[in-house]
């Protein structure tokens, strides 16, 4: 028996999926997928679920499990509170439900992100809204410009929107993707800033500015352009790696063409963060790439746009990237691992210890679930019902029940006993779907996203006149000199914490310490001791270990982006001592 779901992993594809006699298939008939999966839906059933519930170590019924988490809440609405800290790695939009529940017994909630919050918050700065730039107008671009962004790795059913494009690659690390590339820019980690900068100014010394569209949407472009001048050039390049050839090389390729601009998150990953999403859209707006076929700026889109929320609202928050779980009686983790995934995990390891109690809520195994005193096991994506969005594209999905399973509660079944419990008002689960279908609408035999634009920007900006917000100053105080730079791309293997993690570091070759020498990377938060492995793409100065590695972030810091409360895992530099 065949029944089509989605894929409900946070990437940017959101795959079409066909489920047959329990084996997972991509959807030939989806214009996203082209009836392939990537690799971590592909081995989505090698991880080993949590099968059971557990208190204080012991295997209980999910009855005892309810019944506890029920005395948890209500003890905790007495003392210090509840944190319900939930993770976005599931994009199913029931997964608020328990929000719902959470906000109406006056818990905390978390607001921030790990992952692109400065960079959203730049791009709302500047824009007015952050919408998603469809993989269709991508593929009607001559040229494409990929910055900090390893597509086959990250967003592999973007590929055949781009063949037969010029392509250049802004990124530190050669990877086989910028090796493929026209140009490659190989720029420090870091450099984002200043690179964006200088492109901008020389847009306007070769005369390649569109006055016509910058006239309508951009007119304090001169004052923008007299802040690029403060960049002394020579300085800045020495700095970032670079030469003034690169800019021409790219200057060049970009000149009089349809350009994508596809940026990655890596490049938002630092305090100043919503600065680098803000000067790189400010190319796309000299160039007048926004609001036209074939043109644009594309981060991550906000996936929520259109879908109104039908929960209640928190009114507390904690910054999911520092939250202080030692201020709470009751600490409620659902579909996330902060003691891995947040930076600075022996402040949080620490925090989370004191906390007055900890409830991991979801599918695995994993640091946090260690340290919990009550595990409850999830449903998986196939064994409840949902609907889903992307931030890649503008495709709303249906996902229903495909298989029965009696492991695990699902998110709506657990928030709707604790609803009963606690006399909190619950609409029926099929009340939300329908509300969240309804947000959908069929256009060229796809489902979208009711009153999405198929070419965004193409009225104006969403500010207030429909003028492009430009860079008024900027905050560069990264040290682009001493020590390596630590950077933390996605895993071809592993997804954050989840699927088959990596366990090495990676250095150039020419660092002089031999391969598979134990090496202990020291920053001011912490350190980890990993194997080292040689890669000759890397740069000279940089230590790369992938995001989701154990103990990657006892090195990271717990300060937060300047705007957008995002975690800046690349904010400070590290030491390496050969063990």
């Amino acid at each position: 028996m065949q029944n089509k779901t989605a894929c409900p992993l946070d990437c940017y594809d959101a795959c079409s999926v066909i489920v047959d006699t329990g084996k997972l298939k991509g959807d030939k008939a989806h214009s996203y997928t082209n009836g392939y999966l990537c690799p971590h839906l592909n081995h989505f059933w090698k991880q080993e679920r949590i099968t059971q519930p557990r208190l204080k170590g012991e295997v209980v019924s999910m009855e005892t499990a309810l019944a506890h988490l029920e005395t948890l809440v209500r003890d905790a609405r007495e003392g210090n509170g509840i944190l319900h800290y939930r993770s976005s790695g599931n994009f199913g939009l029931m997964q608020g439900v328990t929000d719902h529940f959470f906000a109406s017994v006056g818990a905390a909630l978390t607001k921030g992100s790990l992952c692109d919050g400065a960079g959203e918050a730049g791009v709302v700065e500047g824009r007015g809204a952050n919408r998603v730039l469809p993989p269709e107008q991508i593929a009607e671009a001559d040229v494409v410009m990929v910055w900090g962004r390893n597509v086959p790795v990250t967003n592999s059913h973007l590929l055949p929107f781009l063949k037969g494009k010029e392509l250049i690659v802004v990124d530190p690390v050669r990877t086989a993707f910028a090796d493929s590339a026209d140009i490659h820019i190989q720029l420090k980690p870091g450099g984002d800033l200043y690179f964006a900068l200088l492109l901008a100014r020389f847009i306007v010394i070769e005369g390649m500015h569109d006055a016509e569209y910058l006239a309508e949407h951009g007119e304090a472009f001169e004052e923008y352009y007299e802040l690029t001048q403060t960049v002394r050039i020579k300085a800045a390049l020495d700095g970032i790696g670079l030469g003034l050839g690169d800019i021409g090389r790219v200057l060049e390729r970009l000149r009089g063409k349809k350009v994508a601009i596809l940026v990655g998150t890596g490049v938002q990953k630092y305090r100043h963060g919503d600065e680098v999403l803000r000067a790189i859209d400010a190319i796309g707006v000299l160039l007048g790439l926004f609001g036209k076929p074939g043109c644009g700026v594309s981060f991550l889109g906000s996936s929520s746009s259109g879908i109104p929320s039908p929960f209640t609202a928190a009114r507390r928050f904690e910054p999911k990237a520092a939250a202080s779980f030692s201020d709470y009686d009751l600490v409620f983790v659902q579909g996330a691992n902060p003691a891995a995934q947040m930076p600075d995990t022996g402040r949080v390891a620490d925090s989370l210890s004191k906390a007055g109690h900890v409830v991991y809520f979801g599918l695995y195994e994993n640091e946090t679930s260690a340290m919990a005193e009550l595990v409850i096991p999830a449903k998986t994506f196939l064994e409840k019902a949902d609907v889903r969005t992307a931030y890649g594209h503008n495709a709303l999905l249906e996902m229903p029940v495909c298989e029965s399973g009696a492991t695990g509660i699902s998110e709506y079944a657990l928030s709707a006993a604790l609803c009963a419990a606690f006399d909190v008002a619950i609409e029926p689960e099929a009340a939300y779907l329908e509300h969240f279908r309804s947000c959908g609408e069929v256009a060229g035999g796809k489902t979208l996203v009711r009153g999405r634009d198929a070419v965004p920007y193409a009225d104006g900006f969403d500010t207030d006149d429909g003028q492009f917000l430009f860079l008024e100053e900027y905050d560069f105080d990264f040290d682009m000199q001493e020590d390596y730079f630590l950077i933390s791309p996605k895993s071809p293997r592993s997804l954050n914490s989840q699927f088959e993690r990596e366990s090495q570091a990676f250095m150039h070759p020419g660092c002089g310490i031999e391969e598979g020498t134990p090496v202990r990377l020291v920053s001011a938060q912490g350190s980890v001791v990993l194997p080292l492995a040689h890669d000759e793409r890397l740069l000279a100065d940089c230590v790369l270990v992938y995001a989701g590695t154990p103990g990657v972030n006892n090195l990271t810091s717990s300060a937060l982006s300047y705007a957008g409360g995002n975690a800046c895992y690349q904010a400070n530099k590290i030491k390496v001592e050969a063990c």
